[in-house]
């Protein structure tokens, strides 16, 4: 349980990518593998000086290669193979971890989005569309980047200090103390500096997601900032967004790169000690030549990497952060829990019940209260009431978009609690005020619940959502692209299409929230006349601004600060002198 709640982003990435452990374990042995080959150069020109110098006694020759030439010719195939193998295995991790990098961006944005889906209707109201895009996009770039070579280089620059180090306290262990001397330093200054970095770059990302945000609002309503003439304000809200992105940034950066000049001085003292120490102590014939020049350039190849050791800790860093959004993201508790009842939407007769329904957004008062009502499969349900009444509220529970704080709902007598969510929602078809259409063609649009529909049943459920005549009009009929929200298509068009997606769908309930609330009188008709066949063997609920709508309708509630106030036929409401007698008579100009 304990690492399940554990908050290190390298443990939570680890738990998120278990599948791929065997990718993991290969590109780490890779990249040790790798280094240990690219650190034999010095070994090799400390044998070769060790060969030059002392000929039938050097180290190689302690194998039984006495010859001069034959020790040569051998340590030159030796260094043939280290250089074959240290390729090899070059190639073999950046491929692992390339692949590890490309596997791992896919599956954690993959996973992300699928949780957000999931998620209650409540956390996209309390977050923000850039914020999530930020995440999707950008943080999981930034993971995919630092797997893609920094930590490649997190893991060599390890292994470095521990072989090297390990190899110098063997040959020289007094002169090895004066190159290890820096490293703590080194690497206490780099822990100091990673507590310092890691709130400022959180900092940035969150900053990137308010950015984000911002661009996105202002992209998906530049209508209303043309038709408001805001072009200006716009221009300056998002500069002042993007300056407080820069001004994180800079602060992040100022920090960071202040690191690799502090290490090169460091550096510095080292390689100078081994270069006089050694040098001294090898001119009094207390050192070998052979190992002094391996001293000198293993020094290098100490010391020289940790110059990049500030570049790979940012980057680091700035993944650390991104993969805690990430996945903070993925750990967000789902809060409307799938029902384990599973139902076909063939075999559902469409009866609806709500028994007391109690519902209350977060933060505001009572929406809903005591809400009790029948609807008969295949018969209609209209739903009046003023604007903030409760009544699309009723809808999203229904789908379970919310669930209620008490009180219960049947769908043929089983508590939608109960039932499995998709196959809930399966059994409805909703047509909202608000119609969205996805970038695509009509025709994809239309087939957007029953993907697997022919073309022929497409064009059925246009002609029933009287939409067929305007379809054929387009310059590619059902194959012309609607774009962005349906963009290029009129609001009546728009709608007549999500009449034809409902129909298509085939559900035994439709819900129809406010169709015809935005669109003119003709096309209204239209709608009208297409709902009539539409309606027919399924159970219709009717949420009506214009009343006109639900005349016909086999029970009318009424509805008024959340409670229903009244129900009935459409007659009987009128004859009643109440609230839908008021809202009629406006309507119709009495």
């Amino acid at each position: 349980m304990r690492l399940i709640n554990n908050k290190n982003p390298i443990v939570r990435l680890y738990l998120n990518l278990r599948e791929e452990r065997s990718l993991i374990l290969f590109a780490f042995l890779s990249s040790i593998i790798n280094k240990i080959l690219d650190l034999a150069p010095p070994v090799i020109i400390g044998l070769a000086v060790d060969i030059v110098v002392k000929e039938q006694n050097s180290w190689i020759a302690s194998l039984g290669i006495k010859e001069v030439p034959n020790q040569l010719i051998f340590l030159a195939f030796a260094s043939g193979i280290v250089w074959s193998a240290e390729s090899f295995f070059e190639y073999l991790y950046s491929v692992l971890w390339r692949n590890l990098a490309q596997i791992s961006q896919h599956k954690l944005r993959i996973k992300a989005y699928k949780h957000i889906q999931e998620l209650d209707m409540a956390f996209f109201e309390n977050d923000n569309t850039g914020r999530l895009l930020s995440i999707l996009n950008d943080d999981v770039n930034q993971l995919e980047r630092f797997l893609d070579q920094g930590a490649n280089q997190l893991i060599q620059l390890f292994i470095t200090v521990l072989i090297i180090g390990g190899t110098m306290i063997f040959v020289a262990p007094k002169i090895a103390l004066f190159a290890f001397l820096p490293i703590p330093l080194i690497f206490l200054g780099s822990i100091r500096f990673q507590r310092k970095l890691s709130p400022k770059y959180k900092d940035v990302r969150n900053k990137a997601g308010l950015l984000a945000s911002r661009l996105n609002n202002n992209l998906s309503g530049i209508l209303t900032i043309k038709s408001f003439t805001k072009e200006n304000w716009e221009l300056n809200r998002l500069n002042k967004e993007s300056l407080a992105y820069q001004r994180s940034n800079k602060a992040a950066i100022k920090l960071s790169s202040a690191f690799i000049p502090l290490i090169r001085f460091a550096i510095l003292f080292a390689f100078i000690a081994i270069l006089l120490i050694g040098g001294f102590q090898t001119w009094n014939k207390v050192l070998d030549v052979g190992t002094y020049s391996f001293l000198v350039f293993i020094t290098q190849r100490l010391l020289w990497p940790l110059t990049t050791l500030g570049h790979v800790l940012d980057d680091f860093q700035r993944s650390m952060a991104s993969i805690n959004r990430v996945i903070d993201l993925i750990d967000t508790p789902i809060k409307i829990k799938d029902g384990k009842i599973k139902i076909s939407s063939k075999k559902i007769k469409g009866d609806v019940r709500f028994e007391n329904v109690n519902f209350n957004y977060p933060g505001r008062d009572s929406t809903l209260k005591n809400i009790t009502f029948e609807i008969q499969n295949n018969s209609t349900l209209g739903i009046v009431g003023l604007t903030g009444s409760g009544k699309s509220t009723i809808i999203k529970l229904l789908l379970r978009i919310y669930d209620s704080n008490n009180g219960l709902i049947f769908l043929d007598n089983i508590p939608i609690k109960d039932i499995n969510l998709k196959d809930l929602r399966k059994c409805i078809s909703l047509v909202s005020q608000e119609t969205y259409l996805f970038h695509g063609t009509v025709e994809e649009n239309i087939a957007y619940g029953a993907t697997s529909s022919k073309i022929k049943d497409i064009v059925k459920a246009s002609k029933i959502a009287e939409a067929h005549k305007f379809i054929e009009q387009l310059p590619d009929g059902y194959k012309t692209i609607v774009g962005e929200r349906g963009q290029r298509l009129s609001g009546g068009q728009r709608q007549r299409i999500a009449l034809a997606r409902a129909v298509l769908k085939d559900a035994p309930i439709l819900i129809l929230d406010e169709a015809t609330a935005s669109v003119d009188n003709e096309t209204e008709v239209l709608i009208q006349k297409s709902l009539s066949k539409i309606t027919k063997e399924r159970t219709t609920i009717v949420i009506a601004h214009r009343l006109s709508t639900i005349k016909n309708a086999d029970n009318i509630i009424v509805i008024d600060k959340g409670k229903i106030i009244e129900s009935g036929k459409h007659d009987f409401l009128l004859n009643n002198k109440n609230v839908y007698s008021d809202l009629w008579n406006v309507q119709v100009g009495i």
